[in-house]
Order: C-alpha cells, then structure tokens, then sequence
C-alpha cells in the first residue's frame, strides 16, 4: 500500500498510525483511547476500519500493530509532517508555530508536493521534530541529494 498521494485516509486516522508507529510494537485499544482522550468504542471501530484497509492488524482484547505497508505508510506520515514543519521554521515560525500549524493542514498535502518540497529543500535530514528518514521510493520523479560527510 504505497501512499500515492497522502490523502487516502482521515487525520484522526493519520494520527492513530503516527501514534502506533511511535510505540514501536503492539498497541492496546485503550492505550489509544487514552493518548487521544476518545471512548474506546469509537477506537475500535476506527480500528476496524484501518485493519480492513490494510494497515493495522487488529486482534480484539489484544491490541493492534502495524503491517508492512501501514508502517511505510505511517513512516510517510511522520516524514511528511517534519518536512512541512521545517519548511515553516525556515519561513519563520518558531518550532512550536510550525509543529502545530503542520499538524492543522499536513493532512492536505500531497505525497508528491513533500516529495517536491523535500527535493527543494535539499533532502534534509533532521527536522524540527527529529529525524527525517528518506528511503529509495520516496522521490519519486527526483535525483536523491547524497548527505554530506
């Protein structure tokens, strides 16, 4: 499941993969609902609906993780709000301004307009809100900026 344009899903979903992906390995139902202040129901049906999509496997009463496109899809994700991020502190904001204007319309922004931006801003490698991880497809259409020595 290759994340073609970045706008295939909700942001509260955005969030949940972001938030998985975060943890590093299974994820109990109500772990989510407390991160995000939401009743448990809601999450499971959310979850349910990201399980069929492909992203998650989700074992009721034991929690969900990520599958091998989710975790490409969710590590776009993160990419994609530290490449908007820095883009704003670069434009002046501080870092705080930029994580939380990202975070109101990065679920907008298209896989390739941060492919575009990335390209222009010389394939940094650390952002505002830490690492950012570029891997062979991710630029598409684009010559990958080797990081200097």
């Amino acid at each position: 499941m290759e994340p073609e344009c970045g706008l295939a899903i909700s942001a509260r979903k955005v969030d949940y993969l972001k938030f998985i992906l975060k943890t590093g390995g299974t994820v109990r139902t109500t772990e989510i609902a407390s991160a995000f202040n939401v009743d448990p129901s809601t999450i499971t049906k959310t979850l349910a609906e990201m399980s069929a999509a492909g992203y998650i496997k989700h074992v009721p009463y034991h929690g969900v993780s990520l599958t091998d496109s989710g975790k490409i899809h969710a590590e776009f994700l993160v990419k994609r709000h530290r490449i908007l991020s820095l883009m704003l502190v670069r434009n002046g904001l501080t870092t705080q301004e930029a994580c939380r204007e990202a975070s109101r319309f990065e679920s907008l922004v298209s896989k390739d307009a941060i492919d575009r931006i990335c390209h222009f801003m010389g394939h940094p490698r650390q952002g505002v809100c830490g690492e950012i991880t570029h891997d062979e497809g991710c630029l598409t259409g684009y010559q990958m900026v080797s990081a200097p020595s």
